[in-house]
């Protein structure tokens, strides 16, 4: 048995980030659980890491992986805030929808 070598174009690279992308906007025009909106939009920004990336990688370019760095810095700084937030909404009220988090304003 041989094994063949097959090489994976960049389009694939794209072509998967347009599917998580779709994935994440589809999940935060769908459900109304706030947890579950912040990770469709973790995914989102990951789907546009991915574009970044490979662009840098066919361009022969390193701005898209420092941009890349940048938002996976912002991202992991909006987790530590956002999860912080939605843990204590949830702890007092566990059956939170979107839109009762939205009537919390002050």
């Amino acid at each position: 048995m041989s094994i063949v070598a097959v090489a994976v174009s960049p389009s694939w690279y794209l072509i998967l980030s347009g599917v998580l992308f779709s994935i994440g906007v589809l999940g935060l025009l769908v459900r109304r659980n706030p947890l579950v909106m912040f990770m469709c939009v973790e995914l989102m920004l990951n789907a546009v890491n991915l574009t970044f990336v490979t662009f840098a990688r066919e361009f022969g370019h390193l701005g898209g992986q420092a941009a890349v760095l940048f938002v996976l810095t912002v991202a992991a700084a909006e987790v530590v805030v956002g999860l912080a937030i939605l843990v204590s909404v949830l702890r007092l009220r566990p059956g939170a929808t979107a839109d009762d988090i939205s009537s919390l304003k002050g």
